[in-house]
């Protein structure tokens, strides 16, 4: 029996001209030195901050050489699947702004030119091009079952043996055509495998560009390339698809290091170039003195739907994930403050080789200043589209009074050095509630006083303050100038500066007077400038909260 023959017995109705898919999948018309470039994820569950950095890292990549970004769904392994799987893929990406230039765009509808972008589909492609290799023979299949497989590993585990289907432990390898086809015709089930004809004394080196030159024992194990249910294994499907797709970098997680000689071998056991890669090392988060990788399980940061429950901005996290991807970004943002991330040109040297320390507060950092720089309508924008999913008491307010939120959160913001108050959406509503009197009413208020707390004192100062000082047309000079004069009438210093030059002569001084307006006004000792506030309050609800305070505490 010939190899045809037996590819024939194997793979009937299955071509074995791959010819025809390449001729099908030309190489792609772009520039030189254009990265294209895929995120491959498997419909198996959320996608994790792990895989958003490598989604991130690889758009970028692409972006920034005018290259290709696509989306491949690797499905082969069905059994993992979840239901909407797909589709939850897709949102996620959409969610943080990571368009993609081709692939699937739902569960079943796709753009570009060189799908099916969902493996399950390529099922005829991939059974085309192992029936190549077996009518090269190049492969072979294997009846073995799961317990000869576990039988064959236990022995190897009492010699100290390497594990794997290799050398002698291959033992379908040395079947005769005669004896496969006695077993196909008896209806055995059956796998396809690598004939592998590697050495493992050989070394094999291989330059990753994240990683350097790295070297490893040549591969001489006879992988599985086709499961008996047809569909190819990750490996295998691998190369004919990063093959067919004209991918010119495989960005992925530094846990397929190992399988580099293994896919080096497919690769030249067509005759394919291999594409340039860059393993991407997990994403580390420091505990008790000692790192650990960022866990699904132990970290709610690891989800990236906590990112949209926080109401962190798609674009500070995005901002963070450069600095995560390259160590010269963040002095680089500092540097170009008008500038975007699309300036900024990623470089694959820049990449850590150990992975980088994922850092909750510095994200937040990154997002107040960020957040410090929108406009207030983009912050109402940013805060009323969160609120609307996670906060609808709030949202309600906003939408009912959208003006008068706008000029609450411009309060301190058109300036050389805008207030940083906002590490994210969620928070917006506990710093400003006091601003709402829906909010404001419904409070059980503790105020925080301090230098001055003497109930009937304050009373007084607010008192004096609504009857004798207070006037909503004044500017700020003017404003401040009878804060000193309050703070005189009730025998505290004008200025900070006297009072420490003479600390004997007054009760205190013109901040301790102002802080007791703040916090009779908003319960909060920390607040934006209480001149912007009050112009934004207006008459009528400062003096209702100041006589409610006044009546309170008589």
């Amino acid at each position: 029996m010939t190899n045809k023959e037996l590819a024939d017995l194997l793979l009937p109705n299955v071509g074995s001209d791959i010819t025809q898919y390449e001729n099908k999948y030309p190489k792609r018309n772009l520039k030189e030195g254009a990265i294209v470039t895929r995120f491959a994820p498997s419909p198996t569950g959320f996608v994790h901050m792990g895989s958003l950095f490598a989604s991130f890292v690889e758009r970028k990549a692409a972006k920034d050489s005018d290259g290709v970004f696509y989306l491949r769904i690797e499905d082969t392994d069905q059994k993992r699947e979840v239901e909407n799987g797909v589709q939850g893929i897709i949102n996620d990406l959409k969610n943080f702004d990571i368009s993609i230039d081709e692939g699937m765009i739902s569960e079943t509808e796709e753009i570009g030119a060189y799908g099916p972008y969902i493996q399950s589909k390529r099922k005829d492609i991939y059974q085309t091009f192992v029936k190549y290799l077996l009518e090269s023979g190049k492969a072979y299949p294997c009846f073995c079952s799961a317990e000869e497989i576990e039988d064959i590993r236990l022995i190897q585990e009492k010699r100290k043996q390497r594990i794997g289907y290799y050398g002698r432990y291959a033992k379908c390898r040395k079947l005769t055509p005669e004896e496969i086809k006695s077993k196909v015709e008896a209806g055995e089930s059956y796998i396809i495998r690598l004939k592998s004809m590697g050495n493992f004394e050989n070394k094999v080196r291989i330059h990753d560009l994240i990683k350097g030159d790295l070297e490893f024992p040549e591969n001489d194990i006879d992988v599985v390339i086709m499961k008996s249910d047809g569909l190819p294994t990750y490996h295998f499907a691998h190369l004919v698809d990063d093959y067919l797709m004209r991918t010119t970098h495989v960005i992925r997680g530094d846990e397929w290091v190992s399988s580099l000689p293994l896919h080096l071998q497919l690769f030249q056991t067509f005759g394919f170039k291999l594409p340039k890669y860059a393993h991407v090392s997990p994403i580390m988060k420091e505990e008790n003195g000692s790192r650990r990788k960022l866990s699904k399980r132990k970290d709610p940061e690891a989800a990236v739907s906590y990112y949209h429950e926080k109401g962190i901005p798609v674009d500070a996290v995005k901002l963070y994930l450069m600095t995560l991807a390259n160590s010269n970004f963040e002095q680089w943002y500092d540097a170009n403050k008008d500038k975007t991330l699309d300036d900024f040109k990623f470089d694959f040297k820049k990449m850590s080789s150990s992975g980088g320390l994922f850092d909750i507060e510095k994200l937040m950092n990154i997002s107040k200043n960020y957040i410090s720089r929108l406009s207030a309508v983009k912050v109402y924008e940013g805060t009323i589209n969160w609120a609307k999913t996670y906060d609808k008491e709030f949202y309600l307010l906003l939408e009912q009074h959208r003006d008068y939120a706008i000029s609450v959160f411009n309060i301190e913001r058109e300036q050389k050095k805008p207030r940083k108050d906002f590490g994210c959406y969620s928070e917006i509503k506990s710093q400003t509630w006091y601003m709402f009197d829906e909010l404001y009413d419904k409070e059980n208020k503790t105020y925080e006083f301090q230098t001055i707390n003497d109930k009937e004192e304050i009373a007084e100062i607010l008192s004096t303050y609504i009857n004798k000082y207070y006037d909503e047309v004044d500017t700020k000079d003017e404003w401040f100038n009878k804060m000193k004069d309050l703070a005189a009438e009730f025998g505290y210093a004008r200025e900070v500066r006297e009072y420490k030059e003479n600390p004997n002569s007054y009760k205190g001084h013109i901040g301790d007077i102002s802080l007791v307006l703040r916090i009779a006004l908003t319960t909060k000792s920390m607040t934006p400038d209480l001149y912007d506030i009050m112009q934004i309050l207006g008459k009528e609800r400062i003096f209702k909260r100041y006589n409610q305070f006044i009546e309170g505490n008589k």
